[in-house]
Parts: C-alpha cells; sequence; structure tokens
C-alpha cells in the first residue's frame, strides 16, 4: 500500500505524472470508442494490435505541444487540446451513427449548405453515452481543481520535449509502415475511410484527409486537355451500344423525376402488421407499363442526396470524400442532363424542392447544370405546420407546386425532390396511418411511417397526372436516391427482413433502391438486370433517342443485353450477378457465401472487376476534381453559364407565368388544374 501511495503521489505531483495520465486516458478512451461506437472490422491480430496503438503516438504528439510551455499554463494547454481532440471524437460518433463514415474537412468546409437543417437530426441520434467522451478531461480538471493534482511548475528541459516528439513520429511510421504491409495500397487505392480509421486512428486520417484535399486544389490547376483525353480513351473502349428496341421511345415526351428521398427497395411489397406500406408505389412498380430494377443500387458516399444528384444528371460518381455539389457545384463545367436536354431537344428544365436552396449548394449548382428554373421553399408558402425535419411535407409539396408545374412549357424536364421521409423519421399523429415498427431501434422503427406518407403523397400525384392527361404525355422516373437504414442497425434490419442475422454482405443487398420507368404504352417488365444510379442518365437518353456516344458518362443503358452489370461502391466494393466483394472479402452474390480461398482463375476475375471499379471512380474524380469537362468542346454542346440563370422568385414567376401555348395551363383553356389535385393532408382541411 505504501508504494502504491507513493507511486500515485509522484504521478499526480509531477508535470510528466500529469501528463501520463491525460495520455493513458485519452488512449484508452479512444480505443474504447472505436470498439463501442463505429463499426470498423477489425479482422485478425495485426489489425486489432494497430487499432489498438493507433490513438496512442497522434496523441502523444499532440498533447506533447502543451509541454513546450512553462507553468500552470502548460497544463492548461494540455487540457485544451485534449477537449479539442474529444469534440473531434464526439463528432464523428454523431457523424458516422448517422452515415457509416467520418467527417472530412469538404464535408466541414461545406456545412453551411446544410447546416440549417441539421439540428434536429443531431438530437435525434445523440445518445446520452456518448458524452462519456468528455469524461476524463471533466475528472481530470476536477483532480487539477481540488488539488488532487498538483501543479509542478518546473519546466521541462526542451531535449526531452523534442524527444517524446520524436518518438511520437517514429510511432506513427511503424504504425503506417505495419499498415501498408497489411493493406497494401491503403493510402493510394483505397476508397473507404473506415479502413484509415481502422489502420492509422481519427487523427491521422484528419492529417489524410487535409492532404487530399489540398492535392485534389493542386491537381485542378494542373489538369489539362490531355487529362480530359485518357478519359475518352477509357470510354470509348468501354462504351455499351444501347437496346435499340428502346430508342426513342419516349421521344418528345415529358420527364417527371421523382426523387423518393431514402427509399430502399425492400419498401416495395412489404406489409407491417398485414397493411402494405408503399401500396402506390408497389403498384406502379408492377404496372405493365413501368419498366422496373429489381437489382438497381445506390453508390453514394459522404455526398448522398447530392452525390444521388451528381450521378442522375451527369453520369460520375459523386467524391471520395465530401459532396461534388458543394465543393465543386459552383465553379465546375458540366455536361448534365437539363443542359443536354434543353440544347438537344427544346425541353424547359426546373426542379422543385420543399427544403432551403442552400442545402447541397444546389442554388448555385443547379446554374451549372443548366437548370432554367428552381424553386426552393422560398416559393412555398410555408407555416409551421406544413413542415416536418428538412422541408415541406409532401402532400403539401406537390399540391403547391402544382401552379408551377402546369405553367412549364412542354416538353419539359421536372425534377421533383421529396423530403418526408428523412431521417429522423419523424411525422405528427394526424398524419401517422400505419403503426411504427417494433424492433426497439428508435432510428429505424418510424421509417415505414414516414415512407407510407411518401406513397400516400406519390398516390395523389399520380391522380392528378391522369385527370390532367399529363400521364398520356409524360414519362415519369422514379428513384430512390440512398438507403434509410444505414449499416449501423443490423439487428433491427435483421428485424425487419425477418431473418436469424443481418451480415455485411446483407447490408450491400440493402442499397438496393428502386427505379421506375412509367409511361403510358411503355412496354415495362421487371428486369433482374444489375446497375445503380451511375446509369440513370444513358438509360433515359436512349428512351428519349438521344444519342450518348462521345459524352462524358460513366454509366450504361440498363436496358442493353451488353450491360456490364458491374455496381461500383464509391468505397470500392462492388456486386455482380455473380460476385460481390465487401470491405476486402468476396462473397458469391446468389448464396451470400463468402469465396474462401478461391481458385487462381477466380482470383483473377474478381482482381480485374475489383481494378475495374477502382479505374471507373478514380477517372470520375479526376473529371470533377480537374474540372476537365471545361476542355471538352464537342461541337452539338454549347458550355453552359450560370450568370444565363436568375432564380429570384419574382424573375423566375414573372418569366414562368407568361402565357404559353403548350403549358398545361395554356391547354386546359387558360385555367389552373388545381382543383384536379386531391390530397387528404389534414393541414389542408378547412
Amino acid at each position: 500500500m505504501t508504494r502504491i501511495k507513493s507511486f500515485l503521489q509522484r504521478l499526480t505531483g509531477t508535470k510528466l505524472g500529469f501528463f501520463t495520465i491525460v495520455l493513458v486516458t485519452f488512449w484508452l478512451k479512444t480505443y474504447a470508442i472505436y470498439l463501442t461506437k463505429f463499426n470498423l472490422g477489425a479482422v485478425g491480430a495485426t489489425q486489432n494490435f494497430l487499432l489498438l496503438l493507433n490513438p496512442l503516438p497522434a496523441g502523444l504528439l499532440l498533447l506533447g505541444i502543451g509541454l513546450f510551455f512553462k507553468g500552470r499554463k502548460s497544463y492548461w494547454i494540455v487540457i485544451a487540446i485534449d477537449f479539442v481532440l474529444s469534440l473531434w471524437l464526439f463528432a464523428n460518433i454523431l457523424y458516422y451513427r448517422e452515415f457509416s463514415n467520418f467527417l472530412s474537412l469538404s464535408i466541414i468546409k461545406t456545412s453551411g449548405s446544410t447546416a440549417d437543417n441539421l439540428g434536429k437530426s443531431i438530437v435525434g441520434i445523440t445518445h446520452a453515452t456518448d458524452f462519456l467522451t468528455f469524461i476524463d478531461v471533466g475528472a481530470i480538471i476536477c483532480l487539477l481543481c481540488s488539488g488532487i493534482i498538483k501543479y509542478d511548475l518546473r519546466p521541462f528541459k526542451l531535449k526531452f520535449n523534442l524527444l517524446l516528439e520524436g518518438l511520437a513520429v517514429v510511432l506513427i511510421g511503424l504504425n503506417v509502415l505495419m499498415a501498408q504491409k497489411d493493406r497494401s495500397g491503403l493510402l493510394t487505392r483505397t476508397f473507404d475511410n473506415n479502413y484509415i480509421v481502422k489502420y492509422l486512428g481519427m487523427n491521422d486520417y484528419a492529417v489524410y484527409d487535409g492532404f487530399k484535399t489540398a492535392q485534389t486544389s493542386a491537381q485542378m490547376a494542373k489538369a489539362n486537355v490531355s487529362d480530359l483525353s485518357s478519359v475518352q480513351k477509357y470510354l470509348q473502349a468501354n462504351y455499351v451500344k444501347p437496346n435499340p428496341q428502346y430508342t426513342g421511345v419516349a421521344k418528345g415526351k415529358n420527364v417527371l423525376v421523382i426523387h423518393l428521398e431514402s427509399f430502399q427497395q425492400f419498401l416495395i411489397g412489404y406489409k407491417w402488421k398485414g397493411k402494405a406500406v408503399t401500396p402506390n408505389l408497389s403498384k406502379l412498380y408492377h404496372a405493365k407499363d413501368t419498366l422496373s430494377f429489381a437489382n438497381f443500387y445506390n453508390q453514394v458516399g459522404q455526398g448522398k442526396t447530392s452525390d444521388a444528384e451528381m450521378m442522375l444528371e451527369n453520369s460520375l460518381y459523386g467524391l471520395q470524400s465530401g459532396s461534388a455539389m458543394s465543393s465543386y457545384g459552383t465553379s465546375n463545367t458540366f455536361e448534365s442532363a437539363p443542359a443536354i436536354l434543353n440544347q438537344r431537344a427544346g425541353y424547359t428544365t426546373a426542379v422543385m424542392h420543399g427544403g432551403a436552396g442552400s442545402f447541397w449548394n444546389r442554388n448555385n449548382a443547379y446554374k451549372q447544370f443548366g437548370y432554367q428554373y428552381f424553386m426552393p421553399l422560398s416559393y412555398y408558402q410555408n407555416k409551421p405546420k406544413y413542415y416536418v425535419g428538412y422541408g415541406l411535407k409532401d402532400k403539401i409539396f406537390f399540391d403547391q407546386s402544382i401552379k408551377y408545374i402546369e405553367r412549364l412549357p412542354q416538353p419539359f424536364y421536372l425534377k421533383l425532390i421529396t423530403v418526408t421521409n428523412h431521417y429522423p423519421y419523424d411525422i405528427d399523429k394526424k398524419n401517422q396511418t400505419i403503426a411504427k415498427t417494433d424492433t426497439g431501434d428508435e432510428t429505424v422503427d418510424g421509417y415505414v411511417q414516414t415512407a407510407h406518407y411518401l406513397d400516400q403523397a406519390i398516390g395523389e400525384l399520380m391522380h392528378w397526372l391522369k385527370k390532367t392527361g399529363l400521364d398520356k404525355k409524360t414519362l415519369v422516373v422514379l428513384y430512390g436516391d440512398h438507403y434509410g437504414i444505414s449499416g449501423n442497425h443490423h439487428k433491427a434490419s435483421a428485424q425487419l427482413l425477418k431473418q436469424d442475422e443481418f451480415t455485411d454482405f446483407d447490408n450491400l443487398k440493402f442499397q438496393r433502391v428502386p427505379l421506375m420507368f412509367h409511361m403510358a404504352g411503355l412496354k415495362g417488365g421487371i428486369r433482374k438486370t444489375y446497375g445503380g444510379e451511375i446509369d440513370v442518365l444513358p438509360t433515359l437518353l436512349n428512351l428519349l433517342g438521344i444519342n450518348n456516344q462521345g459524352t462524358i458518362q460513366f454509366g450504361h443503358d440498363l436496358l442493353s443485353n451488353k450491360a456490364p452489370q458491374i455496381v461500383a461502391q464509391r468505397n470500392g466494393d462492388f456486386i455482380t450477378p455473380q460476385y460481390a466483394k465487401v470491405s476486402g472479402t468476396y462473397y458469391d452474390t446468389k448464396t451470400g457465401t463468402e469465396l474462401v480461398a478461391p481458385n487462381k482463375k477466380l482470383k483473377l476475375k474478381l482482381t480485374a472487376i475489383s481494378n475495374k471499379v477502382t479505374t471507373q471512380l478514380s477517372l470520375s474524380d479526376r473529371v470533377i476534381d480537374g474540372n476537365l469537362l471545361r476542355f471538352y468542346k464537342p461541337k452539338w454542346f454549347k458550355k453552359v453559364k450560370a450568370r444565363d440563370y436568375d432564380y429570384n422568385k419574382d424573375k423566375a414567376l414573372k418569366k414562368l407565368f407568361k402565357p404559353v401555348k403548350s403549358s398545361l395551363w395554356y391547354q386546359n383553356h387558360r385555367k389552373s388544374t388545381q382543383s384536379k389535385f386531391k390530397t387528404d393532408a389534414p393541414e389542408l382541411k378547412k
């Protein structure tokens, strides 16, 4: 006991002892958070050792900065650094819980485009145990203020401080070497941030991400026309001819794209307590004049919805880190769907969204895409009871959009962005027309209620299309932008799907979202072709009879008999009808069984697929990071100039409301079709 007491006195009575306490508690706390708050998937002795080790070198390096100061100041600077590191951990816990990824510099830089809508989500995803992240900081402050930890005012020798920092650098170097040995190409070919954190730690990941961001800026400055040539050569070599049977079947039709927020494929046909969750969408999915895709996957990264829009409008992948629309939507040159349809076929182009125009930098990015009109929340009547989460409730949004839709000159290309089925899946009691699920997971159980509400809103909109006759003139495209239930809810997901377990491979399959092309007279059916959001634009253009050969698009016509059916995930994983890759592990797609020790021939095939995925992602990144489309000058395409578009409400509506013979309003004897839109929204009942 005497020895223990003497040891504790030395530990709490010297500056080195104080520093040791702070360092060790930070180290162990971080390791505990890795194990309990993140799903890093450490496998084997090396990965688990590095997971344990990696908080120590960075902690030693950063906390050691405080020792260069003298007196009491050094104590409080060490504590301040500890607090900042803990705050970084805390922020990543919340972000990871919602997005299964880590914060990046790009996301932080562009947080202004999403900040107005995040407050409620943050409250919803915060757990009481998350605040234990700060427990060591609070405890050390209490011990210091109470005198249990005593100030040692003797200064450290500079040599000792430098020795500690040098030791930290050596440990970081050893960490990197061991990581590279276990995971070749970790810092050069990895598209999954989980790997970086697993091998190198949270703080090293932040440095890596900062370096990649700076590298991207330099890449744009250095990019030239030869970089575009290499991309074009790849696309020409891998070009897939579209299906001629469907070429031009929707030529001249309006295109109505309905963005189904956070809507997953399993909801089609899904019942809860005997009640269909999505009867309207399920009916559309199985309709004889709907082309539906059973194996269509979202391919988003950190940009989530903005990544889905980037792929849908441009057939370019979202970025490895951050949001392309937020980071590059103000400055980059794009060859987007609205510009192509306007220039090639005279389409009027518009987006309507019941949320803030600044979200994901839409008010700037849409100009670069070539959208003539953008109607965000400021165009709509907004009352507290009309709004939930991230924008107007879908039924109210559709109801108020009618006066704008009917004024659009035809043919039009219109995207309607729904938001009610967005995390945290809250809806007021008056709009709850189906019971919550009972998995016990608060994040998951409200999902069927908001999905059911979205489905009802879609039913009302489709009824209006039929009543006005627009259904015969319009190709309706419905797509889910990304998952609603993230990979951090395995237990609840298993319960929803009535499975005994829910594996990482199951989670990959869970990334399926709906894609439907619905049009009167269209030869429909459910296709089992594997594809993703990158393929929507080429498929749409073929249906409209617009040749996309020679464009910078990484997708393929999903209806082509020669479609490659390799669906890349943003982190480098993939799925094909035969094989899948999840976090470095290969699976048989049909059985879900792991491919243990594949033979040489199969291994070569899997490697070839993986390399193709990596190449495609890298080339797409090169196009966006280097702004390569500024060098792209085909004869048929005129570069979009953002200054040509003005989303000022008064100016836009003055232009829109001019009588145009091709508009629905004009064709309805210059009368509004508002009365033909029937909604049961309780907020609108008199």
